[in-house]
């Protein structure tokens, strides 16, 4: 049976109205920390998950047995999308709650000059999007393009990728990723 802490622990962590900064905070860890368990992108141990979860509060046990509901809701306004994003890059995501879900959808706004950081991204599953407005330079491996609108991309997650907003003016895309990595 495999349990997914990272969407578990997101959930809850959002249940009680708590951002990543501030649960690190309080569980005496680096934000990078909680980021890498939610995206499960890392796997923590117990004696760090106990530390975690003494920060919402909750125990180990009640962490375990919690079911959240999957969500039922099918349509969303504009207004909600849950921005999940800081800075010059807007991440807007359709559904509060993914738990459950294999599915993630975003509607990106990247600031001219925005990347997604000098260190590529690496993570399990795969991802795609088109670009609806401005120009995106995304980086695969080696391979690099400009994209402009209308133009898309779809690739494995696990090859090393960034993404950077290049001209003056700002980057629309959505995106889509399996499973949810943010």
């Amino acid at each position: 049976m495999s349990v997914d802490i990272g969407n578990r622990l997101r959930h809850l962590r959002l249940a009680h109205n708590l951002s990543q900064r501030e649960l690190a905070k309080r569980a005496g860890v680096t934000n990078s920390t909680i980021s890498l368990i939610e995206s499960n992108s890392a796997n923590p141990s117990v004696g760090a998950l106990k530390r975690i979860l003494d920060g919402i509060p909750i125990g180990l046990a009640e962490f375990f047995a919690f079911e959240p509901e999957a969500p039922k809701k099918a349509f969303y306004a504009a207004e909600e999308l849950v921005e999940i994003g800081k800075g010059p890059i807007s991440y807007r995501q359709i559904g509060e709650n993914l738990f459950g879900r294999s599915l993630q959808i975003l509607k990106e706004c990247y600031q001219p000059g925005a990347d997604t950081g000098k260190v590529p991204l690496v993570h399990e599953g795969e991802e795609g999007g088109i670009v609806l407005t401005g120009r995106l330079e995304v980086t695969v491996d080696d391979e690099r393009r400009i994209l402009g609108p209308g133009d898309a991309y779809y690739f494995e997650s696990r090859r090393p990728h960034r993404f950077r907003c290049v001209g003056p003016y700002p980057c629309e895309v959505i995106s889509a990723c399996t499973p949810p990595s943010f």
